[in-house]
């Protein structure tokens, strides 16, 4: 465990060099690996310490970098892999959810789920706009949108929306931004501020919410 532990925070603190040497050695078949990484991390409940942010963002980068993969080809199929995996967590979310998460879990506690669905009464679909960009929380959006019984309809236009701002955003950011030299020399700096800010908003909130308990 510890090993594995290790071995995705060296994968996470190189991200760019692991990415290298992947498209290199797969060429073509990256697509299919960086789809499958999107999917799952947006898809499966049990899976929401995959990277996104970073990996968007250093994906356009070696993709600039390389030239192996089209830049277009790659926003098209992982825009396609997000929105696949909102729509997995939807309707798990949606026919199964509340049979299963009776009690809590170590990864998924019934408490989140209420407060989920309070920050969903509150501020509505603009949640899985906003819920793209926050790690962790854009996994478990679109399940508790399907728990809270929001119609398709509704679910449907927001995911759209918030999945093409957020893969075309990071992407095109980090193949037209990742090739500059301060950022090329400093990407592992980069890639964890991206995480670190992807990260504030829920930090900021769970601090506010201990301090008005108290």
């Amino acid at each position: 465990m510890i090993d594995l532990l290790t071995q995705f925070l060296d994968f996470m603190r190189h991200l760019d060099v692991h990415l290298e040497n992947i498209m290199t050695q797969y060429q073509w078949q990256t697509y299919f690996i960086l789809f499958l990484i999107i999917f799952c991390e947006t898809g499966l409940v049990v899976t929401p310490f995959l990277p996104g942010d970073s990996l968007l963002f250093a994906a356009g980068a070696i993709t600039a970098k390389t030239g192996i993969l089209n830049v277009w080809v790659l926003i098209g199929l992982l825009f396609c892999a997000a929105i696949l995996g909102d729509h997995v967590n939807y309707f798990f979310g949606r026919f199964l959810g509340k049979k299963v998460f009776t009690r809590d879990y170590w990864f998924l506690k019934r408490s989140y789920i209420d407060k989920t669905q309070e920050f969903y009464a509150k501020y509505g679909g603009r949640t899985l706009v906003i819920a793209r960009f926050v790690p962790i929380v854009r996994t478990f959006a679109p399940f508790v949108a399907g728990v809270g019984d929001m119609t398709y309809r509704t679910f449907l236009g927001y995911c759209l929306f918030g999945g093409a701002l957020w893969v075309s955003t990071l992407t095109l950011a980090g193949y037209f931004f990742g090739q500059i030299p301060i950022v090329k020399d400093n990407f592992e700096i980069v890639v964890l501020g991206i995480i670190g800010i992807s990260v504030l908003p829920v930090l900021v909130e769970i601090g506010r919410a201990k301090f008005v308990k108290k």
